[in-house]
């Protein structure tokens, strides 16, 4: 028996080339910990041209660039101090325009991403602000507010910021800005009509320099509407997000936003294309960042959060493939970012039973018991978890050094550490660790300072056991996990065909089948006891006895 065909294929529009990114192979570049060309330390974009090479041997179809912009790096560079411009730290903009030739010379589309929520605090708008008196245009750029007390001392309300703390900072004269993350971090007024410009401007800037796409960070932060009365932290956490109508998340007013900025995608030949990052409640709150007329794309998180599981991977596939067929967009498929736990890692612990994949890295520099985790067993199962992303409709998004099948480092040092969750102690999903353990330099040999990173040290140390996992190493053996990347990409930009998948009973709850439109199967064995495949040979992966390997994913083609 088989459940009745999941597609999208009517809903493909457009020639060819503006439709690329539906089935693409996106590779996130967290550029300050990929490459560094200078020696300094620090990842650059000239580090990225010198690995151009590697990234087309790969197979990716798109590269996606966090943050390069010049940045104070109080949030890892999302701290932005000039959309317009390269960090001297990371080269130039003609480095930059070196490196979208290096790409599209191989045939990869880049993606940029832009931060629309809030800029540095020592972006020249905001310099303006703090020199500006109050109620000023200047200070209408972004949130200001009257602060409480007799000479406003008192901030306007109790709210917290995401990395702790409060989340409005006194400017001296009785004011106070809003700053949802880090302080230097003070959000916009999309209200302003001068925002809309600063953005529509660089929206331009990127795409005259042939950027291709665009990714929107806290996409669903943009639009806020503050009451004269602000509610206390208690009162906005018991609002709902999921009618479009909080004061700070989620808003329906955002979407004005992003018909506007389509109307700028949509002047160049093929139309740049965009990528939300919405966290929200609902499918349907989602498939509005994707629609057509807005952004055309949003993350979905869903597998990313699930356990490895055959029944949370069967559910998510299928409801966010009617998801797509709903909205006219493309599923996106992500399992590793530059926020969360890499996921042979999540995979090491035991199951999450639905809470956040940040969970899990002091596991690593705690030393849990051995019934507690297992990082071969980590590593297994997020390989069969990418291989089973990669044989799905739709595009793929990898993050660096997953295809080297990486873990996270939970024992860095503190004077080592970046991220203002672990300074502030406001983020017990990681155990007050944060987000430095999966932003850790790549290895690309397996000896030297730092692994073939640069020619010095690394800006965040990495560990010994990196090196069995470096490039060169995994390079030399056919059966690492970098060359099973390589096969997969290859084989998928010869099987990929349409946007539909139909799923095959294999008489198993553990064990998922699905075909696709030319017979392209995947088969992902989810538990531990082999499962037997009558007389078919994989093109990827290989079977043990004639069966599927528990915690492994095999290719056969149609």
């Amino acid at each position: 028996m088989t459940d009745a065909v999941l597609t999208t294929d009517a809903l493909v529009t457009g020639s060819a080339d503006a439709a690329w990114w539906r089935q693409a192979v996106v590779y996130q570049v967290y550029p300050r910990s990929f490459a560094d060309a200078d020696g300094d330390g620090l990842g650059d974009i000239r580090g990225v041209v010198e690995k151009a090479d590697y990234l087309a041997g790969l197979g990716v179809d798109a590269v996606w660039l966090s943050p390069f912009y010049p940045s104070e790096l109080a949030d890892g560079g999302y701290d932005v101090a000039d959309y317009r411009d390269v960090d001297p730290r990371l080269g130039t903009l003609a480095d930059f325009d070196d490196m979208i030739a290096a790409l599209h010379g191989r045939e990869i589309k880049v993606i940029v991403d832009i931060v629309p929520n809030h800029s540095s605090d020592r972006h020249v708008l905001f310099q303006a602000a703090l020199a500006a008196p109050k109620g000023s245009p200047e200070r209408d750029r972004y949130i200001f507010r009257d602060g409480l007390g007799e000479n406003g001392e008192l901030p306007p309300a109790d709210w917290q910021s995401c990395f702790g703390g409060s989340a409005w900072e006194p400017v001296g004269d009785g004011q106070w800005y809003f700053h949802f993350f880090a302080t230097e971090q003070p959000d916009f007024n999309w209200d302003n009509p001068d925002v809309h410009a600063e953005f529509l401007h660089t929206l331009r800037f990127w795409s005259d320099r042939g950027v291709d796409g665009f990714r929107i960070d806290v996409a669903h932060g943009v639009s806020k509407d503050l009451p004269d009365v602000l509610p206390s932290q208690a009162e906005l956490d018991a609002l709902s997000t999921t009618d479009g109508r909080h004061p700070l998340w989620d808003r329906d007013a955002v979407h004005d936003i992003y018909r506007e900025w389509r109307q700028v995608f949509d002047e160049y030949d093929p139309p740049r294309i965009a990528v939300a990052e919405a966290w929200v409640a609902t499918a349907e709150r989602r498939a509005k960042y994707a629609s057509p007329e807005g952004l055309g794309q949003a993350f979905n998180f869903d597998l990313l959060e699930a356990d490895f599981d055959a029944a949370q991977f069967r559910h998510i596939v299928t409801d966010n493939l009617a998801q797509s067929a709903a909205t006219g967009s493309s599923s996106t498929w992500v399992l590793s970012n530059h926020d969360v736990v890499r996921h042979a890692t999540r995979y090491a612990l035991a199951p999450r039973n639905g809470s956040l994949a940040k969970q899990g890295s002091a596991w690593i520099i705690a030393g849990a018991p051995a019934d507690q985790v297992d990082l071969a067993r980590g590593g297994r199962r997020a390989l069969a978890a990418s291989l089973f992303l990669l044989g799905l409709p739709g595009s793929t998004y990898l993050y660096q050094g997953e295809e080297l099948g990486l873990h996270e480092v939970g024992d860095i040092a503190p004077e080592h550490r970046q991220d203002p969750a672990f300074f502030r102690g406001a983020d017990p999903d990681r155990d007050g660790l944060g987000r430095d353990g999966c932003r850790v330099p790549l290895p690309w040999t397996g000896d030297g300072s730092s692994f073939g990173f640069g020619a010095g040290s690394a800006h965040i140390p990495q560990p010994g056991w990196f090196a069995g996992y470096a490039v060169a190493i995994e390079d030399a053996d056919p059966a690492s996990s970098l060359n099973t990347y390589r096969r997969a990409l290859a084989l998928r930009h010869e099987l990929q065909t349409g946007e539909s998948l139909e799923w095959i009973e294999t008489g198993r709850d553990d064990v998922l089948r699905f075909a696709r439109p030319n017979g392209w199967q995947v088969v992902t064995n989810f538990g531990t006891e082999p499962f037997p495949l009558s007389g078919e040979e994989p093109v990827l992966g290989a079977l043990v006895d004639g069966a599927v390997a528990g915690e492994t994913t095999v290719w056969l083609r149609g």
